[in-house]
């Protein structure tokens, strides 16, 4: 027989995502109200504009755990603030330089940091559920391999966009003068991603079947 595909054990039910929908809507709203550069907003929000209606369109066939919602909320409400404001100019992110005497905004840090740790949690439960890879070990391995993957890809977009767009990309990029800003870009999603399997890997194993989990992969039924 084949092997056995659990759904989730601690799940939201579609009420709870449905307030969690119209409050992200309602965010949205509010960030492309009047941004401070529209191409910039479109760009930074685009994540937003596809995950949501994903996530909604595949809930019964395929629901997520607690966990991997909440990341993606808030992950989201990161990316609609830097859209609003863009990433330099975040209030949030002043108020960091300040606290910690930095030379510029390091709101776009938090932003990479969250596409680390996002993609991380995405991509274990994908393993796991999908029993792809046995080893905690192995997985936890190709769970960085994936989100440095989509770190490269992001920085090829933000290099495409920079050609096509030129000096009109310069809100999108962010760089704030930084020459090794894609380099610590990477390092920050890889911050975020070990930080996800080192703090959150337990959690996230109570929430997808436990018996199965707590061996390090789900077991096969005998024929």
């Amino acid at each position: 027989m084949p092997a056995v595909r659990p759904v989730p054990v601690t799940t939201f039910n579609p009420a709870q995502l449905a307030c969690a929908a119209v409050v992200l809507a309602s965010l949205l709203v509010w960030s492309g109200w009047r941004p401070f550069d529209r191409a910039t907003w479109l760009l930074e929000v685009l994540p937003v504009l596809v995950a949501v209606p994903l996530l909604g369109a595949t809930y019964r066939r395929y629901p997520l755990t607690r966990l991997l919602y909440v990341g993606i909320f808030l992950h989201a409400l990161v990316l609609m603030l830097g859209g609003a404001y863009t990433y330099a100019r975040v209030p949030l992110g002043f108020e960091l330089a300040e606290w910690f005497g930095l030379q510029r905004n390091p709101y776009d840090k938090i932003g990479h940091f969250f596409q680390g740790f996002v993609p991380a949690l995405v991509t274990r439960e994908i393993l796991l559920r999908g029993e792809h890879v046995a080893g905690p070990r192995m997985r936890a391995f190709l769970v960085i391999c994936v989100v440095l993957a989509i770190s490269a890809s992001y920085e090829f977009i933000e290099w495409g966009a920079a050609l096509a767009m030129g000096q009109g990309a310069d809100e999108f990029l962010g760089t704030q003068g930084d020459p090794w800003d894609t380099q610590s870009d990477m390092f920050l999603a890889l911050i975020g991603a070990v930080a996800a399997l080192a703090l959150f890997s337990r959690w996230h194993d109570r929430q997808l079947a436990p018996p199965r989990v707590a061996a390090g992969a789900y077991p096969k039924r005998a024929d």
